[in-house]
């Protein structure tokens, strides 16, 4: 290791080392530094027993690589960025957004219009759970954990489970897509198919670098999906999506003890002030959903 290389700091599973090896890539073709990997394991990777939402949600895939760029064994975080709180962590900036995958949550197995009655769906997403169940009411959910490889090894007999896009394009194994679904129905996690780069916010140098290959389409995107999920509060546990397209926010608020779910779509104008837009559009959504 050369004294100025970045130490970027990444969780181990194959996804996640293909996110940050694309970054790492992409910092060296734009700067002529190296990049070297720090390898992390988190909470969401050790607790595969139980539900995300019963483990923090949100952050439980993050904290621990994030820590390393705080103590200073690593100078970056790599993320998914649908997995980062609504709330920067303390000490922390998102120095780049990679440019976006494909947004889109896609089934596995088998279409929408090929489930029988009671066939089973998988997922660990209250979201995509809640979506499925507004149009199809009458299929059993059970709940799926694990990496992508043993994702796909679980799908039930005659169901299907759900995956993202994006995760399946970096893997190449979008072969494995039975159907994927349109976002006007099923809106995406806040941030999803995108990669988030995290550096420390007193770390000026590491932070003109990262910002290379900082993507601004999708940063202003991604922004404005942060301040509708930031509005909703970092303590808002029910299934939420929003999602940035073609100068619309689409957005989806649920509570499935009551059964209720809420959906919008609201134009953008690409000004700064979009990020007021969707926070008005969290706040009518939150009354909404009462």
């Amino acid at each position: 290791m050369t004294g100025h290389a970045i130490r970027l700091a990444t969780r181990g599973s194959r996804q996640a080392l293909a996110q940050a090896t694309t970054i790492a890539e992409a910092i060296e073709a734009a700067t002529a530094v190296p990049v070297e990997l720090v390898l992390i394991e988190t909470t969401g990777d050790r607790r595969l027993d139980v539900p995300l939402h019963t483990i923090g949600g949100q952050g439980v895939f993050v904290k621990e690589v994030q820590r390393a760029v705080l103590d200073g064994s690593a100078d970056i975080a790599v993320h998914s960025a649908k997995d980062l709180p609504s709330t920067p962590a303390d000490g922390l900036t998102i120095g780049a957004f990679s440019a976006r995958r494909d947004p889109s949550d896609a089934l596995v197995g088998a279409r929408l219009d090929q489930l029988e009655r009671d066939a089973t769906v998988a997922s660990g997403s209250v979201r995509r759970r809640a979506q499925l169940a507004r149009v199809r009411p009458d299929l059993n959910f059970v709940e799926l954990r694990g990496n992508i490889d043993s994702r796909l090894s679980k799908i039930p007999a005659g169901g299907a489970i759900v995956m993202a896009v994006a995760a399946l394009q970096i893997l190449e194994l979008t072969d494995r897509i039975a159907e994927s679904l349109p976002i006007d129905d099923f809106v995406p996690a806040v941030g999803q198919g995108c990669v988030a780069v995290e550096c420390r916010v007193d770390d000026e140098r590491t932070a003109a670098l990262v910002a290379r290959v900082d993507h601004a389409a999708t940063r202003h995107s991604v922004e404005v999906e942060r301040a509708f999920l930031a509005e909703l509060g970092s303590g808002c546990s029910l299934p939420v999506g929003a999602h940035v397209s073609a100068g619309v926010l689409h957005t989806f608020l649920a509570d499935p003890t009551a059964g209720r779910t809420v959906g919008h779509q609201v134009a953008l104008d690409g000004s700064d002030g979009d990020r007021a837009v969707a926070a008005a559009a969290a706040r009518s959504a939150a009354a909404e959903l009462g």
